[in-house]
């Protein structure tokens, strides 16, 4: 009964998507939209479930994917739509976390040493009874010290940091990241200065 269900959506779906072909209305892609949303919803769970964004952001975004393939699909080709649909769906909700991800990129390597790393990290905790150390980490993930360092570091320094933001506050004011950095032309009419002197 199911089966037989689900069989006349998709002869519904194909019939619509032949329909749209010849006649590109609102009207048409929005049935298909909703006909096809369940698709948008599974994707979108799964993807979910592999970043932080909110299952709600990705699934506004898949549906732009879904009105892609919809656009995009023709019917002629002899292949499911939902096989279309997917790599369209699943590739604007990847586009979405790409953008909105870190400005400093991260080889995929280390994205990967980074969270077999914070697994291994807490199975050591409760093991040791303590944080531990960059060897025993390395060693964990079978990767050297060095790579187990510049991976730590790299996940540390994702987010660039802002010069506005406060580093030290004094009494009387605070001092930003960008007042601690040296200013070349102070330092060379200081040390012109220094020389008239």
């Amino acid at each position: 009964m199911a089966s037989s269900k689900s069989a006349q959506l998709r002869s519904r779906g194909m019939e619509l998507l032949m329909q749209y072909k010849q006649e590109r209305s609102v009207r048409l892609r929005n049935q298909l939209v909703r006909l096809n949303a369940g698709l948008v919803r599974k994707i979108a769970h799964r993807v979910s479930h592999q970043c932080a964004e909110p299952y709600e952001d990705l699934e506004q975004i898949g549906y732009i994917g879904l009105i892609r393939s919809i656009e995009r699909f023709d019917p002629g080709q002899g292949c499911a739509f939902s096989s279309f649909a997917v790599p369209y769906i699943r590739g604007e909700m990847l586009h979405f976390l790409r953008d909105r991800g870190t400005t400093v990129k991260i080889p995929r390597r280390w994205q990967d040493l980074q969270k077999e790393g914070q697994k291994k990290q807490a199975e050591l905790i409760r093991q040791y009874g303590r944080q531990p150390s960059d060897i025993e980490m390395a060693a964990a993930i079978n990767v050297s010290v060095q790579e187990w360092r510049q991976v730590k570091l790299a996940n540390k320094n994702r987010m660039p940091l802002s010069l506005d933001a406060t580093v030290c506050h004094q009494i009387d004011s605070s001092i930003t990241l960008g007042d601690t950095l040296p200013d070349i032309h102070y330092m060379m009419l200081q040390g012109l200065e220094e020389d008239r002197q």
